[in-house]
């Protein structure tokens, strides 16, 4: 009877540690700017690109993906061959299908959809608008998830800043910030993709700095396993190295834990995925 009563014990503490072991949501997550479809970029158009874009993403077993330049019929490749993943996100110039999309695709079959939506960044946030002295019109899509495995909740925001404006990022940033705090209910945070600035630049910096109410941490530092280059765009490989800039980001809000951080290979079989490198990390929470 009492090695029954032990060997009972034994196999409960080992059930609910491998049910404690669940507890945490463990997840790939990565931006990419795919570069929008442009028949002058020749051998680089997307039509040589796309099947590598998404043999990249399948390979790397992504669970949300931010994308940025994205135009409809270039989000229905994606959909089209990843039928696993959901896309949320509209045309930056009409709010439907009009200009480029910064789309959030995540695995349905691990989450589920609590809410989402989508803002311009301007001064009118709830209608197409390009803000202050931006070139084009830019727009943030957000999602609240549910983790089917673990009950876990997340909220994910990506974005595009202007190339130009730079009053459009700094605003952009203050928007931002605003709206993670109404949207994301609590819940941890990631925010990232395309900023157009640098890692020194003041756009980074108030990201990363200022409201306490809002602690956005750069993935990278807080990495166990940093991976790749320190630059994310490369113009087609046409920039030279010491040129090259890091403006692809993943920022996350404390209690999410960054195992590894990577800028990952810009070209597969000697094809070009994009002009810039995707940006990969995996976290738990």
């Amino acid at each position: 009877m009492k090695k029954i009563i032990v060997f009972l014990g034994m196999f409960f503490a080992f059930a609910n540690a491998n049910a404690q072991t669940k507890t945490k949501s463990n997840l790939n997550i990565m931006t990419f700017n795919i570069r929008y479809d442009n028949p002058g970029d020749g051998s680089n158009s997307w039509q040589y690109r796309k099947e590598n874009a998404i043999k990249m993403i399948r390979f790397n077993e992504i669970d949300i993906l931010g994308m940025q330049e994205v135009l409809a019929h270039q989000l229905k490749d994606f959909t089209a061959n990843l039928p696993e993943y959901r896309a949320i996100g509209v045309g930056r110039e009409d709010g439907k299908e009009k200009g480029e999309y910064s789309p959030i695709l995540y695995n349905k079959n691990k989450f589920t959809l609590i809410k989402s939506g989508y803002f311009w960044l301007s001064q009118t946030p709830e209608k197409p608008s390009k803000g202050w002295d931006a070139a084009c019109e830019r727009i943030a899509t957000w999602v609240q998830l549910k983790d089917k495995a673990t009950g876990k909740k997340l909220f994910v925001l990506n974005t595009h800043f202007d190339h130009i404006g730079e009053v459009a990022r700094r605003e952009s940033v203050n928007l931002i910030k605003t709206k993670i705090a109404q949207l994301s209910e609590g819940m941890p945070q990631i925010m990232m993709g395309d900023l157009n600035a640098t890692p020194d630049s003041s756009v980074i910096q108030s990201l990363l700095t200022g409201d306490k109410s809002l602690s956005l941490l750069d993935s990278k530092k807080l990495a166990s396993l940093v991976y790749g280059p320190n630059w994310s765009f490369h113009d087609f490989g046409k920039m030279p190295f010491k040129d090259r800039p890091l403006i692809d980001y993943i920022l996350v809000t404390k209690g999410i834990t960054v195992h590894k951080y990577g800028v990952l290979a810009e070209t597969l079989n000697d094809l070009f995925l994009s002009d810039h490198a995707p940006v990969f990390i995996n976290i738990s929470f």
